[in-house]
């Protein structure tokens, strides 16, 4: 007897129905159907053959572009370096250490194209967290920016690194303005430390190398590893998500499904960039824009709010996926809202939660809803997005997309009734294979019946709509009430005087923990007092903060996460500085 794909098992018998579907936009089937390519390198040379001549990735910063066919030529050449001159066999892992510069698509489809695994690397990491990234993937080979080769050099002993690239920030530049601004780089602004290694090249050598060298398609199917995509997960220290070539292409299907009907896939459709490459959302983003024959533009800074408004200014962009730390920083940016949005057809949020605050001033600029997405990095990445044609911010992370399942259980693994918290757990052909060489990490995150626990506390309602309370491990207990910090940060964001919040919880002898809340002021002359009068205005007794203390930043990844873990050890140092 077939499967009834529409619903799901549990472990009690019950059959929970796919209630999202029917709020599925028009024309979004329930499943993405047979993936055409085996692999994402097959994907693209399938693009390639189509869209040849059009833009496939910008330098937002140079202007500097890069069309398919171009692409394609210098991807083959990275692939026929690794391939024929470092002889690497097919599976290798080949590590890229660099910001949003056009040298990271070409060595990234160079090593997929050529059978080799990519593993990812945070370029802000410090020789102890790449010392380990890199001798946990076993990594042979890695392309790395000059201006972090000095970090490589202490890490490099005891990995199985034997040949370094490295590329200058201008080295995709014409002559002679690649010399002049890599020298500039170099010597004037003084931004790349000095290194030594015993064995490497430079970039444009490499491109020489493999120019001359010949390239043998190799055969990858979907099953084979695309990328080891390092994170924290949902328990321990930092890890590789083993990410098949059929992960990448089933989600970025979905991507394609959700969103064509609100698109003219016949014109250039131009996506922003902005969240890092190595990071999987826009890593996710870019191959689908690749598979659809979009162009990406490229922006390496996008912290430098008005550099990246100058950006979005000067291409027409039709969809922006970024954090909520990156959407406040352009609404609250004065020429923000001089932009032609004419052609942007929706934003996305993800990484983070949306504050409703920076949603609801988002769409009085630009007329479009910024739809809230969810996804993790063992998911490549997404799992849950608003409908496209949202009419307004929902504070929902949602409707799980095409060809997903997701289940919310307690801690005996059964489902809960609908509008209970419980641990969001999901099911598709984008969920990871597994953790790297973890085989016990990868047992405790996944069920029996084949979910992944994602470690976060969510709720769905009978709409078929998913909203994220907030991570476990984040969750503050106040005289046994489950508080969680995305919820207060929510709140405390409406406060006109706000620019960013984050909550956490701290020790306390009456109730367990209590609140404490870290404010960057948007008006300086805000107070701890009208701030909590504020929150008892919106919240129940005990959510309300205790403790307030004003920062002139907070910390963040490089994505723009708000890193909570560093403000819980800043308030515990400093606690402990008082005893």
């Amino acid at each position: 007897m077939p499967v009834d794909r529409r619903v799901l098992p549990n472990e009690l018998g019950k059959r929970m129905e796919k209630i999202w579907l029917k709020n599925y936009s028009a024309g979004v089937p329930a499943e993405i159907g047979q993936i055409e390519h085996d692999s994402i390198g097959g994907m693209f040379e399938a693009s390639v053959s189509k869209f040849g001549d059009r833009r496939a990735f910008i330098s937002g910063a140079t202007g500097r572009t890069l069309s398919y066919h171009e692409l394609d030529r210098q991807s083959r050449q990275v692939a026929a370096y690794l391939q024929s001159v470092l002889k690497l066999a097919k599976g290798s892992r080949v590590a890229i250490m660099m910001p949003n510069l056009l040298q990271y698509p070409v060595c990234l489809l160079g090593a997929l194209r050529a059978g080799y695994t990519v593993v990812n690397v945070n370029p802000l990491y410090t020789p102890r967290e790449l010392e380990h990234q890199l001798k946990d993937s076993g990594a042979e080979a890695i392309v790395i920016l000059e201006n972090m080769a000095h970090v490589l050099e202490k890490a490099i002993a005891g990995t199985q690194i034997r040949k370094v690239v490295v590329t200058g920030v201008a080295d995709m530049l014409n002559f002679p303005k690649r010399q002049l601004n890599n020298f500039l780089m170099r010597r004037v602004k003084k931004l790349v430390p000095p290194y030594a290694f015993d064995d490497s090249i430079g970039f444009l050598q490499m491109q020489a190398l493999g120019a001359a060298a010949r390239f043998d398609p190799v055969a990858v199917g979907p099953e084979d590893l695309a990328f080891l995509q390092y994170t924290g997960g949902t328990t321990g220290v930092s890890k590789g998500a083993m990410l098949t070539h059929r992960n990448l292409l089933s989600n970025a299907r979905m991507g394609t499904l959700w969103s064509d009907p609100f698109l003219d896939r016949s014109e250039e459709l131009i996506g922003i960039t902005a969240i890092p490459l190595y990071h999987i959302f826009a890593l996710g983003s870019a191959i689908g824009t690749l598979n659809t024959g979009g162009t990406n533009v490229l922006v390496a800074d996008p912290r430098n709010i008005p550099g990246f408004v100058k950006v979005l200014a000067k291409y027409p962009f039709a969809s922006l996926p970024a954090v909520n730390t990156l959407f406040n920083g352009l609404v609250h940016d004065p020429d923000f809202a001089k932009i032609d949005f004419g052609k942007l057809r929706f934003a996305i949020g993800g990484g983070a939660a949306v504050h409703r605050a920076v949603a609801e001033r988002w769409q009085q600029i630009t007329g479009t809803p910024l739809c809230e997405g969810y996804g993790l990095t063992e998911c490549s990445p997404s799992v849950t997005v608003n409908p496209l044609d949202l009419k307004e911010f929902s504070g929902s992370i949602g409707l799980p997309l095409p060809s997903t399942d997701i289940s919310i259980r307690n801690e005996q693994d059964q489902e809960v009734p609908l509008g209970e918290p419980g641990e969001l757990c999901v099911r598709g052909p984008q969920v990871m294979k597994g953790y790297w060489q973890r085989p016990e990490d990868t047992a405790k995150v996944m069920t029996a019946d084949g979910f992944l626990r994602t470690g976060d506390v969510a709720t769905i309602d009978a709409q078929g709509f998913v909203r994220i309370v907030d991570r476990k491990k984040d969750m503050i207990l106040v005289s046994g009430f489950n508080v969680y910090p995305n919820e207060v940060e929510d709140v405390v964001a409406m406060h006109p005087g706000v620019m960013e919040a984050a909550a956490i919880g701290v020790p306390d002898e009456r109730s367990g923990e209590a609140i404490k809340l870290f404010v960057v002021k948007k008006d300086p002359a805000l107070t701890k007092e009208a701030l909590i009068a504020h929150c008892r205005e919106y919240l129940t007794g005990y959510k309300v903060p205790h403790q307030i203390e004003f920062l002139k930043d907070l910390p963040k990844s490089n994505v723009g996460k708000i890193l909570r873990r560093e403000l819980r050890e800043q308030a515990a140092k400093n606690q402990s500085s008082l005893n």
